[in-house]
Parts: structure tokens; C-alpha cells; sequence
């Protein structure tokens, strides 16, 4: 968030960018830990407490599509390499039960992606009723990546922002929860990730020389995004900066998040449309 910001509504008060407001970057601080554990032991210790109610939210958001409760969850992660979506995933997605959970990884979009429109592969990984999916990378990439290597004019570019935002109009109208977190990390702290990747033989897989390529043109992706932040943060969509140069403290944040969203949605498990005592009597009379 903002070094001096402020905020009402939970998390979400405070690492949410404001609709229609310019954002830079600079202005936030990416070692930040607002709202959260004073230190990363009880971080991961209350992202651990925080499992049994996001998985018991989950399975009654699951349970409930089953009487008709068309409501799910997305959750979009977006940043940098190295920023953490993979860990978010890993540390966050992971206190969730597989069964309504649905998980994305999205690439560089191939040649049978590529003759279809942006938005087409997303559209089939959304979350059906019930679901809650999680997308590493999404339709974002897309107007991104674009615009920083100047793959596309720039008055298509602009013209993706404002489809975006009507995808994004018409999946809340949809009874879709829209959560957006960039994780904002560092150049520096990108920096030494990178070289741990290089310096251990278990993570050098991780590693791409194209990370190069792409840290050389940090200035252009912070201000692309700052654009994404800037013209795609709406009421019905917003985004969250999540500081996320301190690991403990993206996990908490984004989990935090999604248990906020998931407590407001409230969903309950449907009634049985059968007599309970009925057939527990048949049940004991055998």
C-alpha cells in the first residue's frame, strides 16, 4: 500500500487501489507489512490458522452450487518474475481442497491461442459454480507484455484495457468475485532471487535467460503496470498491491484477502430436499 495509507474495510481497505486514481509505483513500498503479523514466524503461523476456515468457506461454496448458487471466486496474481506467484499458489491455494479448486498458469499464448481473440483461452479456465480458480498470470499477460515489447499498436493496447474491463463487468454480473493482487517486489529484491536460482542446482530450473532480457526492461513494465493499475481498477474489480518482497508477508496478505471475500460471499450449505429423519429412521430399520 501507499507508505502512509489507510484503509476501513479490512485488508482489502488497505491494499486496495483506488477506482480512477493515477497509480506510481514508487509510492508504495515493497518491504511494507501493513495490517499484517509484526514478524514473519507469526505470519506463517497465522496463514496456518487460517486453512481450516478458507477450506470449511471452499467446501460451502462448492456445496452450495449444488442448489443452484451460481457465485464463485476468481483469484488473478499478476507481477514481476520472481515476484511469487508460484509460492502464492503453493503456500495459499495449497490449504485448499483440490475438489473446487482450479488452477491456471498462463504462458506466452500459443499459435492456436494467437488466432483466436486475447480473452478466448482465459474464458475456458474460468471457474464454473462453485469453483474458486486462481490464475498465475492471466488475461493481463496480454495487454503487458504487449505494450512493453511493442508487439501490437498502442491503440490496440488501449483498446484491450477497456475490453478488460467489460470482461471483468460482465463476470461480476455473473456472480463472479473478482480479486486482483499484483505482487510488487523490488528490482533489488528481484535481483537476489534470481542469482539464488542461479546459485542453487534446485532451483535453477526455475531460472529462464529470458529473466535477463525482461529485468533489463524493468522501467517499462512498472509503467505498463501502473497503467493496468490505473485503468483497470474498478468498484466490481479491484486490484490490491500486495508488498511482496517479504515472502511471509505476501502469503498473509493475499490469504487474508481471500478469506475476506470468501467470508462476505457467506455462502451456507443448501438445505436437504428430503425428510432427514425419514431416512434415518429407514436407515437404523435395516
Amino acid at each position: 500500500m501507499a507508505k502512509d495509507g489507510r484503509g476501513s474495510d479490512g485488508l482489502r481497505g488497505l491494499l486496495r487501489v483506488p477506482a480512477g486514481t493515477p497509480v506510481d509505483l514508487s509510492s508504495y513500498d515493497t518491504r511494507a507489512t501493513p495490517g499484517g503479523p509484526g514478524h514473519k514466524a507469526a505470519g506463517r503461523a497465522a496463514v496456518a490458522r487460517m486453512g481450516k476456515e478458507l477450506a470449511g468457506l471452499q467446501e460451502r461454496l462448492w456445496a452450495s452450487s449444488t442448489a443452484g448458487d451460481r457465485r464463485r471466486v476468481l483469484l488473478v496474481l499478476q507481477g514481476m518474475d520472481t515476484s511469487g506467484k508460484g509460492g502464492t499458489v503453493k503456500h495459499v491455494a495449497g490449504l485448499l481442497n483440490p475438489a473446487g479448486c482450479r488452477i491456471k498458469g498462463f504462458k506466452a499464448p500459443t499459435a492456436e491461442e494467437r488466432e483466436h481473440h486475447f480473452l478466448w483461452r482465459v474464458e475456458k479456465e474460468l471457474p464454473r459454480p462453485g469453483e474458486l480458480a486462481v490464475f498465475d498470470r492471466s488475461h493481463y499477460e496480454d495487454v503487458l507484455v504487449p505494450r512493453v515489447r511493442a508487439l501490437i499498436p498502442r491503440t490496440e493496447t488501449d483498446r484491450r484495457y477497456d475490453e478488460i474491463n467489460r470482461f471483468e463487468r460482465l463476470l461480476a454480473d455473473d456472480r463472479v468475485t473478482v480479486i486482483k493482487c499484483f505482487l510488487h517486489i523490488s528490482a533489488e529484491e528481484q535481483l537476489r532471487r534470481l542469482l539464488r536460482r542461479l546459485d542453487r542446482p534446485d532451483k535453477r530450473w526455475k531460472f529462464s535467460p529470458g529473466d535477463i532480457d525482461d529485468r533489463a526492461l524493468w522501467p517499462s513494465y512498472q509503467q505498463a503496470y501502473q497503467t493496468v493499475l490505473t485503468r483497470c481498477a474498478t468498484p466490481h474489480a479491484p486490484w490490491y498491491v500486495i508488498p511482496a518482497d517479504r515472502k511471509w508477508y505476501r502469503d498473509w496478505a493475499v490469504a487474508r484477502l481471500l478469506l475476506e471475500h470468501l467470508r462476505a460471499l457467506d455462502p451456507r450449505y443448501p438445505r436437504p430436499d428430503f425428510d432427514v429423519a425419514a431416512c434415518r429412521a429407514r436407515l437404523l430399520g435395516h
